[in-house]
């Protein structure tokens, strides 16, 4: 049977007294914050963000050239928004999966499966390199079905995941619920080592403190707010903070701003903020992780275009996230968006629907943000100002391992390197823009709805869907 839509009222009492902050903010081993910015300064590369994308940048940057002068300028705290919020899967994919990247790109998947397992192995060594303890766990994944029809392409799934490098295997309802016990499990697909669970925000906070072991310049509550004058040879960027005005005089810019309204007017129609919800479990008892199983550990994604995510923690307790992707018309963002009891309710619900034996457990937080969503899925990658500025947008939700792979797509922009990564179709296309308001907000929702009703008659797509296929967008959950 399909998800409930709506949520019953004891649903809404096991959030109800659900913390709004993200459980992995939620820290004491939160770093202090960094002094902010004002005044005039100048740097070889300004990084713009204190996200995954910008971290990861700086980093790369000063490995490959220790000399170089990086300055990172972040408007709030690192990693405060998407990288700290996330349910910390760490995907070595670069293509939102292999469906999209088949559809997409299909003559270089073979080469952007590669580059982005390589992408992978070398996150998780420099995680080593640094000593950076963000419960690293590389134990794969699994993509369940809960309704028949969302298998019957499983075995062809194997066979093309094969093609292009991939080592997954299609499991039944008993193999898969010898794993991990739902009774709402009719099969899987397996990936055994593919994939990596991470704490996010231990993950921002220890690339940070390796960006500043190697002499990276940051600033935190210091936001950039537009070019200035580029008639010469740097690019000017504004910023403002608590401190006052500031000018930055940089001869390399990298934008790694996710959904924030970005500083080029190019990308405003290319990416949407679409807010997803999700909530964070009290510790599980040890008769009801027995009652699941999960000794694996693995990530869980099930198969419905209104997908859920869920993992353990390493204290014993389960995320569980998705399903709702709420857009605010007219690209709205802001703290108000942040709390949707309705959807933590839901959440809460379908929970004890993939595991009635959690029935009564509580959630101890319960959280929202903005992910930045273009309508091909995965990021896109381009560079402006004559080529001293470049950006990395788009991730849709999978940049906890992407966002490397984008840092390093970025300095090979800026430096004018002919690389096996720029040398792609996916680095070197964008994707197409989404209409303006008020159609913008009215194709999302008539998304959302199809979507649904899709997921309620055994996956059919009606027309709305079909055309969006035909036309090659990526609008889903």
């Amino acid at each position: 049977m399909p998800f409930a839509r709506s949520p019953r009222p004891s649903s809404y009492d096991a959030v109800r007294d659900a913390s709004p902050l993200s459980f992995w903010l939620d820290d004491a081993r939160r770093p202090d914050a960094l002094p902010a910015h004002a005044g005039t300064t100048d740097a070889d590369l300004l990084v713009v963000g204190g996200g995954y994308s910008g971290l990861w940048t700086a980093l790369l940057a000063k490995e490959a050239e220790p000399a170089r002068d990086v300055l990172l300028l972040e408007g709030s705290r690192i990693g405060w928004a998407a990288s700290g919020r996330n349910g910390g899967f760490c995907s070595p994919s670069i293509t939102h999966g292999l469906d999209n990247g088949l559809a997409r790109w299909p003559a270089e998947m073979t080469t952007l499966v590669h580059l982005g397992n390589q992408n992978l192995d070398e996150l998780e060594a420099t995680l080593v390199r640094y000593g950076i303890d963000c419960s690293f766990e590389r134990n794969g994944e699994l993509g369940v079905a809960t309704e028949h029809y969302q298998s019957e392409g499983f075995a062809e799934a194997v066979e093309a995941a094969a093609s292009v490098g991939m080592s997954v295997e299609a499991l039944d309802r008993d193999q898969v619920r010898a794993l991990v016990d739902s009774p709402l499990y009719v099969g899987a697909i397996h990936d055994p080592n593919g994939s990596a669970l991470v704490n996010p925000a231990r993950l921002a906070w220890g690339l940070r403190d390796a960006c500043l072991s190697l002499g990276v310049r940051i600033h935190e509550g210091t936001r950039a707010t537009g070019f200035g004058d580029t008639a010469g040879p740097a690019v000017e960027v504004t910023t403002e903070s608590e401190d006052g005005p500031g000018l930055v005089r940089a001869r390399r810019v990298a934008l790694g701003t996710n959904a924030f309204p970005p500083l080029l007017r190019r990308l405003k129609h290319l990416l949407v903020p679409v807010y997803d919800y999700v909530l964070m479990t009290e510790p599980l008892t040890a008769d009801q992780w027995a009652s699941i199983g999960w000794a694996g550990r693995q990530g869980i994604g099930d198969s419905g275009n209104q997908f859920h995510y869920y993992r353990p923690t390493d204290d014993g307790r389960i995320l569980f996230g998705g399903y709702d992707a709420i857009y605010n018309r007219g690209n709205g963002m802001g703290s108000a968006y942040d709390q949707r009891p309705e959807s933590f309710a839901l959440l809460a619900e379908h929970l004890v629907e993939v595991f009635p034996q959690l029935e009564g457990v509580r959630a101890t937080h319960a959280w929202g943000g903005a992910i930045d969503t273009c309508s091909r899925f995965s990021a896109f990658y381009g560079t402006a100002r004559d080529g001293r500025v470049a950006y990395a947008a788009g991730y849709t939700g999978l940049g906890v391992g992407a966002t490397r792979f984008g840092a390093a797509v970025m300095l090979d922009l800026l430096d004018g390197r002919d690389t096996e990564r720029t040398r792609t179709e996916m680095v070197r296309t964008t994707p197409l823009p989404f209409p303006p308001e008020p159609l913008r907000q009215a194709a999302i929702e008539l998304t959302r709805w199809s979507l649904d009703r899709a997921d309620r008659t055994e996956g059919r797509r009606n027309l709305w869907l079909r055309t969006l296929d035909r036309l090659g967008l990526g609008f889903d959950s």
